[in-house]
Protein backbone atom coordinates (compact mmCIF):
# COMPACT_ATOMS: atom_id res chain seq x y z
CA UNK A 1 0.00 0.00 0.00
CA UNK A 2 1.61 3.23 -1.09
CA UNK A 3 0.78 6.50 0.56
CA UNK A 4 1.10 9.68 -1.41
CA UNK A 5 1.89 12.73 0.62
CA UNK A 6 0.65 16.08 -0.53
CA UNK A 7 3.24 18.84 -0.30
CA UNK A 8 2.69 21.48 2.32
CA UNK A 9 1.24 24.75 1.06
CA UNK A 10 3.83 27.38 0.26
CA UNK A 11 1.90 30.04 2.15
CA UNK A 12 0.48 29.71 5.63
CA UNK A 13 -3.18 30.60 6.08
CA UNK A 14 -4.51 31.60 9.45
CA UNK A 15 -7.43 29.78 10.98
CA UNK A 16 -9.72 32.70 10.18
CA UNK A 17 -8.62 32.74 6.53
CA UNK A 18 -9.15 28.98 6.30
CA UNK A 19 -12.64 29.18 7.82
CA UNK A 20 -13.58 32.07 5.53
CA UNK A 21 -12.75 29.91 2.51
CA UNK A 22 -15.20 27.19 3.60
CA UNK A 23 -18.87 27.07 2.60
CA UNK A 24 -21.30 28.11 5.37
CA UNK A 25 -22.42 24.58 6.21
CA UNK A 26 -18.76 23.47 6.59
CA UNK A 27 -18.05 26.46 8.87
CA UNK A 28 -20.93 25.35 11.09
CA UNK A 29 -19.48 21.85 11.29
CA UNK A 30 -16.09 23.33 12.14
CA UNK A 31 -17.64 25.35 14.97
CA UNK A 32 -19.27 22.22 16.34
CA UNK A 33 -15.91 20.44 16.23
CA UNK A 34 -14.09 23.32 17.98
CA UNK A 35 -11.53 22.29 20.61
CA UNK A 36 -10.92 25.15 23.06
CA UNK A 37 -8.22 23.25 24.95
CA UNK A 38 -5.97 23.25 21.89
CA UNK A 39 -6.39 27.00 21.46
CA UNK A 40 -5.74 27.56 25.15
CA UNK A 41 -2.55 25.51 24.96
CA UNK A 42 -1.40 27.51 21.95
CA UNK A 43 -2.18 30.80 23.71
CA UNK A 44 -0.39 29.62 26.87
CA UNK A 45 2.65 28.64 24.81
CA UNK A 46 2.67 32.05 23.09
CA UNK A 47 2.49 33.79 26.47
CA UNK A 48 5.30 31.65 27.87
CA UNK A 49 7.49 32.44 24.89
CA UNK A 50 6.71 36.14 25.16
CA UNK A 51 7.49 36.12 28.90
CA UNK A 52 10.77 34.28 28.28
CA UNK A 53 11.73 36.86 25.64
CA UNK A 54 10.82 39.71 27.97
CA UNK A 55 12.94 38.21 30.78
CA UNK A 56 15.92 37.91 28.43
CA UNK A 57 15.46 41.50 27.32
CA UNK A 58 15.14 42.64 30.93
CA UNK A 59 18.39 40.85 31.89
CA UNK A 60 20.16 42.37 28.90
CA UNK A 61 18.95 45.84 29.81
CA UNK A 62 20.05 45.40 33.44
CA UNK A 63 23.53 44.37 32.31
CA UNK A 64 23.68 47.33 29.94
CA UNK A 65 22.54 49.66 32.71
CA UNK A 66 25.24 48.32 35.06
CA UNK A 67 27.86 48.77 32.34
CA UNK A 68 26.75 52.33 31.66
CA UNK A 69 26.75 53.15 35.40
CA UNK A 70 30.29 51.82 35.64
CA UNK A 71 31.44 53.86 32.65
CA UNK A 72 29.72 56.95 34.02
CA UNK A 73 31.48 56.61 37.37
CA UNK A 74 34.83 56.14 35.60
CA UNK A 75 34.18 59.21 33.47
CA UNK A 76 33.22 61.23 36.55
CA UNK A 77 36.42 60.13 38.30
CA UNK A 78 38.52 61.11 35.28
CA UNK A 79 36.83 64.49 34.99
CA UNK A 80 37.16 65.25 38.69
CA UNK A 81 40.84 64.27 38.70
CA UNK A 82 41.53 66.36 35.58
CA UNK A 83 39.73 69.37 37.10
CA UNK A 84 41.89 69.27 40.23
CA UNK A 85 45.18 68.66 38.45
CA UNK A 86 44.99 71.24 35.66
CA UNK A 87 44.11 74.88 35.41
CA UNK A 88 41.13 75.91 33.33
CA UNK A 89 41.94 76.64 29.73
CA UNK A 90 41.51 80.21 28.56
CA UNK A 91 39.47 80.68 25.42
CA UNK A 92 41.39 81.56 22.31
CA UNK A 93 40.40 84.84 20.63
CA UNK A 94 39.29 83.03 17.45
CA UNK A 95 37.02 80.53 19.24
CA UNK A 96 33.36 81.30 19.78
CA UNK A 97 31.51 80.16 22.85
CA UNK A 98 28.29 78.24 22.36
Amino acid sequence: MSTSWEPLPSTYRSKQAFLASLPPWRRLLQKLNWHPTVELKVQRYELEQRMRQMRKEDERLKKEDERLDELSSKLSAILSSSDTSSTPRNAMPGESEM
